[in-house]
């Protein structure tokens, strides 16, 4: 996190207040915090209407207020002197904050410490008479009076006030007038209660600078020009019905072709270290999860099941892993047994909130590549070294390990309390991911503070084309659902022993992976995973014999490959092609039935060559091949 930049946006935030009461002066404020690529405020607009035509007039006042080099001045005072200065502001929304501050009911309560801040932004003018004498009303809490304590001048330079509790940057003068675009407007409920009343949220981004800000602005064309949900529309990859419900994608042909490639491609890594598959059903007595936990934990997002039949209460599964801890539970394992690792890609339902859900990176039905390894305390390094293994070489298949890093989670020391297991254990579990990160090489930070309960973990953040950061791949220790289930194996000396659960994933979800992979590669995929390989496209009727015989050459060979035999014109056929991003197109004429011969594109490189059918069969075979290495 840059603690520098998030304070800019913090003060771009009060300069888009104080330019939206310029342009808008019965708006009242609500809250205005940063995000991860600039910042929002909520406004009350009344009776007013705010459409993005109004950007652009917010956007030069906020500049002109930068350019007055405006001072942010703190100043704190009680509740109750917080609530007659809100009263006087009209800020309706800001004193029931400090209502929930002084209850206690507000999630930074335990900061405030019984005094409310405020900001001013002061535009000081060149008068250091008049400059003195407002340093002294400031003193003098003169701003519960704003009219009879200040002549004209001294009123006109007080420019906006706030409650906040910072910080901000000293002045406007630190800030870009050009590090900053508002994006959009959207709904947001006052504190997020659907109960309460609906304000106009303002995004914007904001940057240290313009380069920054037009290099975000450029990624978010290039993520608009690559919108899965879109590409998988036009590409007939997936499909979502309102009859079936959001957030439960439908997989189409050329879809689930994708889908299978990367499940198969997972299933070959893991076969070469010994894992096992496994099947496990997709519901499941809520006991199974109050043994695991999960029931208090995530009981609000599980969807429950009602058998008519057999009038009996289940849920659909939102996690493999209790299921799995029965099949461990069912065997007499010893020492010698261990490591035990199950794979099993599985669907999993949990009960997102609607407004949450997008295409298929944000779904109900989430199909995992889970696995799950039981070993020895001595064995996590070993095994961790060798899921990093396939993790490698997972996304090196993918073109996703340049810029990658790695979270090395461990415990706050601080609070030891918060974690499940002995401390000893810890330290080994925790020293075994760290001396695994350094021994293969993996670029990582200790986050401290950032373990699960249960254990520490790594997780692996990508970044895609376009520059965007996603967490996908993990590797956790557990020491909670062992304890909870009482697993054991054998020891050396004949002794029930608890084993260290090891959960792992490799592309996350399928649904997900999916989704990224579309915009990742913008549609065309590479050759070995793409739904349609080659078309064949003959210039006319009389050339059709010939192209179903190359064809049948090519299926005989594992190619997927389809004949465009329609009457469209052969321009037509090309676009069409291009439009679906086949990755090569053979075209045929005479020349080429006479020659026994093939006419070459190639949809990403637009390059083209004639070739004998072996010839091209030969060269998208070695294509396949070198790109799955």
């Amino acid at each position: 996190m840059n603690a520098e930049l998030n304070i800019k946006r913090h003060g771009l935030a009060h300069v888009m207040a104080q330019a939206v009461q310029e342009n808008f002066p019965e708006v009242k404020c609500a809250t205005g915090p940063y995000t991860e690529d600039g910042f929002f405020y909520d406004f009350d607009f009344g009776e007013n209407e705010i459409s993005d035509k109004d950007f652009k007039s917010i956007e030069k006042s906020m500049k002109k207020i930068i350019s007055q080099n405006q001072d942010f001045v703190m100043f704190e005072v009680s509740y109750d002197e917080a609530r007659e200065l809100l009263t006087q502001m009209g800020e309706d929304f800001k004193i029931e904050i400090v209502d929930k501050l002084e209850s206690g009911d507000f999630k930074n309560s335990e900061k405030i410490s019984g005094k409310i801040s405020f900001y001013l932004n002061i535009s000081k003018g060149k008068n250091s008479e008049k400059n003195a004498k407002l340093q002294y009303m400031i003193e003098e809490k003169w701003y519960f009076d704003f009219g009879s304590h200040m002549d004209g001048d001294q009123v006109k330079n007080l420019k906006f006030i706030d409650m906040c509790t910072g910080p901000h940057v000293a002045s406007t003068r630190e800030l870009d007038a050009n590090s900053f675009k508002i994006a959009r407007l959207a709904g947001a409920y006052w504190l997020g209660d659907a109960k309460n009343k609906q304000l106009t949220r303002i995004f914007s981004y904001a940057f240290d600078c313009k380069e920054t800000l037009d290099g975000h602005l450029h990624m978010l064309e290039e993520a608009r020009k690559r919108d899965h949900r879109v590409l998988g529309k036009t590409l007939k990859l997936f499909t979502t019905s309102e009859l079936v419900g959001s957030g439960l994608p439908l997989m189409q042909p050329r879809g689930m072709i994708i889908r299978k490639h990367i499940e198969d491609y997972l299933w070959d890594l893991h076969k070469k270290k010994w894992y096992h598959r496994v099947w496990t059903p997709h519901l499941a007595k809520e006991e199974l999860y109050q043994t695991s936990g999960h029931a208090g934990k995530y009981l609000e997002d599980m969807f429950s099941v009602y058998g008519g039949t057999s009038k009996e209460n289940f849920f659909l599964k939102p996690m493999n892993c209790p299921h799995h801890m029965q099949l461990f539970a069912d065997n007499q394992f010893s020492y010698r047994d261990m490591p035990v690792r199950y794979f099993e890609p599985a669907t999993v339902y949990r009960d997102e909130k609607t407004g949450q859900l997008a295409g298929l990176t944000r779904v109900r039905s989430i199909t995992q590549d889970d696995g799950h390894l039981f070993c020895r305390v001595g064995q996590i390094k070993e095994e961790v070294t060798a899921i990093v293994g396939i993790i490698k070489e997972f996304y090196t298949t993918f073109w996703l390990m340049d810029g990658y890093w790695v979270s090395l989670s461990v415990r706050d020391p601080e609070t030891p309390e918060k974690y499940l297991g002995g401390d000893e254990v810890w330290k080994i579990a925790e020293t075994s991911l760290e001396e695994a990160a350094k021994e293969n090489g993996l670029n990582y930070k200790e986050m401290p503070g950032e373990a699960a309960f249960y254990g520490p973990k790594l997780d692996f953040m990508f970044q895609d084309a376009i520059g965007r950061e996603w967490q996908l791949a993990t590797i956790q220790c557990d020491f909670n659902q062992p304890e909870r289930f009482k697993l054991s194996y054998k020891n050396e000396q004949g002794e029930d022993e608890q084993p260290v659960v090891i959960h792992r994933a490799i592309c996350g979800s399928l649904e997900r992976f999916m989704g990224i992979m579309i915009e990742h590669f913008a549609g065309t995929f590479p050759l070995w995973l793409s739904p349609e390989q080659v078309r064949i496209i003959p210039v006319a009727e009389a050339f059709s014999d010939y192209a179903y015989e190359v064809k049948k050459i090519l299926e005989d060979a594992d190619i997927r490959v389809s004949v465009d035999a329609s009457s469209d014109s052969l321009n037509k056929k090309v676009r069409n092609a291009e439009k679906m991003h086949v990755n090569y197109m053979l075209i045929i004429g005479e020349e080429e039935v006479k020659s026994w011969s093939v006419a070459v594109r190639n949809y990403k490189t637009k390059e083209q060559s004639i070739m004998t059918q072996n010839k091209f069969l030969e060269v998208i075979q070695e294509e396949i091949i070198a790109q799955k290495l």
